[in-house]
This record gives structure tokens, C-alpha cells and sequence, in this order.
């Protein structure tokens, strides 16, 4: 029976994480900007490159010998296993950046154990930066955990001081609630559209206090969760659901949630959500 500890197990999960992101590191950079990289379409119209496949395969090689009793679930290839312990894993975050040569991607990397998210790393080689945390452990980035800094959401509490990220407009017009969406990014100080893994780690950083998506599946959000929490900030769905679960996110620096809920969803305005 495999055992984990919150302190000892995973960190030892962590330090595992992150020496897969350097294996996958060093592929997705031989493959950026390639003149022979290919691009085909899935059937949900979004494109995957050789990259993405290829990345997904290393880092499930990888787990198979360190992990493989734990279950994997990745973008490409699905789930395998059906342990407690699961890996979530997106080879490649913002693959129309990568496949255009905007530096804008990175690799996702999650352990969840009995459905918490425990380990978070986000690789991102082409702007040289990694962000991770593992439950109690802490938020940090940089290169190495012997050379890390970390990192704190802000303390920003007025939704007029506030810096909001997101990554297009075409999502919150499906959702159906364009008009509070619009009506957010005018009561925020600045809007940027960031957009991807990197408008959470900047929450996390404490460089932008809210980033928010309508449409987000699992393996781009399951690394997420850790870092912004253990940073000291909030995820929820946008429905105020905790963690990666339904089908959205929204990330804040933990004092500007409930605001940020609210006017996004008028009908909460009043409710508890302790």
C-alpha cells in the first residue's frame, strides 16, 4: 500500500514533479519554433503538436517507473489507473502560443490525492520561469528549489485598486454573463489579458489580484490550485465551487473573492460561503 504524508510524502512527490519538468523542459524547447514541428486538429478544433504528445508521453514514462501505482490523467491520453493518488497533467498550456512561437506556454504538472489538490508545478522554459508548491509546503519560483523565492498573493481589498487578468472575451459571451463580466473590468484599476497558467501565477506572485476563465477543463487547472493556495490566495469556480472542479476558475488574492463571486453571479449576493 503506498502511504503519503502531507510534510514528507509530498515533498518527495514535489522534488519528482520537478525533475520531470526538467526532462520536459528540455523536449518542448527542442520543439519550439521547429521548421518541422507538426500541427494537426483534435476534434474539438483545438490544435496539438508533436510536442504535446510527446511531452505527455515522457512525463507518463516518467511517472510509471517512480509512481505506478498512482493513476494519470493527461490531455492527450486520457486516464490510466484509478488510484486515490492521481497525476493531472497538461504536456503543453497555451499550445496555439506555442505553435505560433509566442513564449506564452508551459507545462502542467498535478498530483491529487483522494480528489485535493496536493502538488502544483508550471514550467514555463520559454520565459524562463517555474512556479510549485506541494500542500503546507509553501508557494516558491525560480529555477530550483536551492535557488526559489517565495512568493505571497497581495493584500489589495478594493476592487478599484485591483489588477483583473483573463484570456478572451468569446467564453463569458456563452456563459451568458458578458454584461457582468464587462461591467468587472470597469470597476477594476487595470485589466490585462495575460491569459492561460500565467494569469493565476501572477495571482499567486502577487503581481495581478484576480484572474478568471468560463471555460477550463481539469488539466489546466489542477497545478494551479496549490501554488495560488499555498501563496495565500482563493480558487473556486467561478460558482464559488473550491478547487479545479467545475469547469471554470477563478483565482483572487483571498480578500476580493466574495466581491468578485458576487458581481459575477448577482444571485449570490447575500449568501454565505464560509
Amino acid at each position: 500500500m503506498q502511504l503519503s504524508t502531507p510534510r514528507q510524502g509530498y515533498r518527495e512527490d514535489l522534488n519528482l514533479a520537478l525533475v520531470i519538468a526538467d526532462a520536459v523542459d528540455a523536449l518542448t524547447m527542442s520543439r519550439f519554433q521547429a521548421v518541422d514541428l507538426e500541427v494537426s486538429t483534435k476534434p474539438d478544433m483545438s490544435p496539438v503538436s508533436d510536442a504535446d504528445r510527446a511531452a505527455e508521453q515522457l512525463i507518463r514514462q516518467q511517472l510509471r517507473r517512480a509512481r505506478p501505482r498512482d493513476a494519470v490523467t493527461g490531455e492527450e491520453f486520457g486516464t490510466d489507473g484509478a488510484s486515490k493518488r492521481r497525476w493531472i497533467i497538461d504536456p503543453i498550456d497555451g499550445t496555439k502560443n506555442f505553435v505560433r512561437g509566442v513564449p506564452v506556454w508551459a507545462t502542467l504538472i498535478a498530483l491529487v490525492d483522494n480528489d485535493r489538490p496536493v502538488v502544483g508545478v508550471v514550467s514555463a522554459p520559454a520565459l524562463s520561469r517555474r512556479w510549485w508548491a506541494y500542500e503546507d509546503g509553501g508557494a516558491y519560483t525560480g529555477k530550483s528549489l536551492s535557488n526559489a523565492s517565495r512568493i505571497h498573493a497581495s493584500d489589495v481589498t478594493e476592487l478599484s485598486d485591483a489588477s483583473l487578468s483573463f484570456s478572451s472575451i468569446e467564453g463569458w459571451r456563452q456563459r451568458g454573463n458578458i454584461s457582468e463580466f464587462l461591467q468587472l473590468t470597469s470597476d477594476v484599476w487595470r485589466v490585462r489579458a495575460f491569459g492561460d497558467f500565467w494569469s493565476y501565477m501572477l495571482v499567486a506572485e502577487g503581481a495581478v489580484d484576480i484572474a478568471c476563465e468560463p471555460e477550463l477543463e481539469l488539466y489546466d487547472m489542477a497545478a494551479l490550485v496549490p501554488i495560488v493556495t499555498e501563496a495565500g490566495g482563493t480558487f473556486t469556480s467561478l460558482d464559488g465551487e473550491p478547487g479545479p472542479w467545475g469547469g471554470h476558475g477563478l483565482a483572487t488574492n483571498r480578500h476580493l473573492h466574495d466581491d468578485v463571486l458576487e458581481r459575477l453571479n448577482p444571485e449570490l449576493r447575500g449568501q454565505s460561503r464560509a
